[in-house]
């Protein structure tokens, strides 16, 4: 069971050659710094691709050498954009990260029929949470991609998020539905998908998890709760993954955990041909090194549809 965003380290084969990752746009500070300490502990290798002259003081000014990286110039973002994205496509890279280059501008480019990472599955955000005050990590999704989701939608969410765990060596994820309250009522959506996810699953068109809901969020993640409600089940209270309703409230669960929890985090995009490390401007250097060591340990784990590297 995993309890510590690094133990994710662990999950790289002592043998572990460090996949390539392409930083787009790279005169970012934060994602610079992580960008190199994640090359310094041998967990990834950097290209950078960017204006050079932005990206080198950036990393005089951090007291970074990145003499040694391969560096791709590019002054214009979307120009920095496009070339990352045509590497990753074309085999030149394992990971895509933003830098200093808007979201909307990023996933244009991850979409594109031509050059882009589709895979003809749903694209959707992935976080892992460590919390203190919970017992192992938890996952949640989606909060950066998806806005409002209907049923189809959710069960591509669910399904990339639960590949991704099953990835982490967690078999059989538990996953909790949330919805507002933790009973079926037809005004209100969540509710009804909850129910319905629970039941797919339960006849096998959902697989390799186990799925309920809808449960409201305190009896998702607290065994008194549910006590408290006479829920039985054999998520509540040991949830691996929390399925938003939503964008607002994944959103919203997010940043709370965030900054009222301190909690740490590692996110990124799931259900391209390669993982990409697409984080808010918000997040701390941590949370980029950590998300960063998240995408590493799923490249690994994907078929290597691509040119090897």
């Amino acid at each position: 069971m995993l309890t510590k965003l690094s133990q994710l380290q662990d999950l790289l084969d002592r043998d572990h050659k460090p996949g390539k990752l392409v930083l787009a746009a790279s005169e970012d500070a934060h994602s610079l710094n992580a960008v190199v300490n994640a090359a310094k502990q041998k967990i990834i290798r950097p290209i950078l691709v960017g204006d050079r002259e932005k990206t080198f003081g950036m990393a005089e000014i951090l007291n970074l050498d990145i003499s040694k990286y391969e560096f791709i110039e590019c002054s214009n973002p979307l120009d920095s954009i496009t070339t990352s994205v045509k590497m990753v496509h074309d085999g030149g890279a394992d990971v895509l990260m933003k830098g200093k280059v808007g979201t909307s501008d990023m996933l244009k480019c991850v979409l594109n029929k031509d050059y882009g990472l589709r895979t003809g599955n749903l694209l959707s955000h992935f976080a892992y949470f460590e919390v203190e005050t919970y017992h192992k990590l938890i996952a949640v999704t989606d909060v950066a991609m998806n806005i409002a989701p209907n049923l189809t939608e959710k069960i591509g969410i669910l399904n990339n998020a639960v590949k991704t765990l099953n990835n982490l060596g967690i078999e059989k994820p538990k996953v909790a539905v949330l919805g507002a309250v933790e009973k079926v009522n037809t005004d209100m959506n969540a509710t009804l998908d909850a129910a319905l996810l629970s039941k797919m699953n339960q006849r096998d068109q959902i697989l390799n998890c186990i799925v309920d809901g809808p449960l409201a969020f305190d009896n998702a993640i607290s065994f008194e709760s549910a006590r408290h409600k006479e829920i039985k089940s054999e998520v509540a209270g040991d949830t691996d993954l929390l399925l938003m309703p939503d964008i607002e409230v994944g959103n919203v669960l997010y940043k709370t955990l965030v900054f009222f929890a301190r909690a740490k985090v590692a996110s990124m995009i799931v259900g391209a041909s390669a993982p990409i490390v697409l984080t808010s401007r918000s997040d701390s250097e941590q949370a980029k090194f950590d998300s960063i060591l998240l995408a590493a340990v799923a490249a690994k784990d994907e078929p290597k549809r691509r040119k090897p590297v």
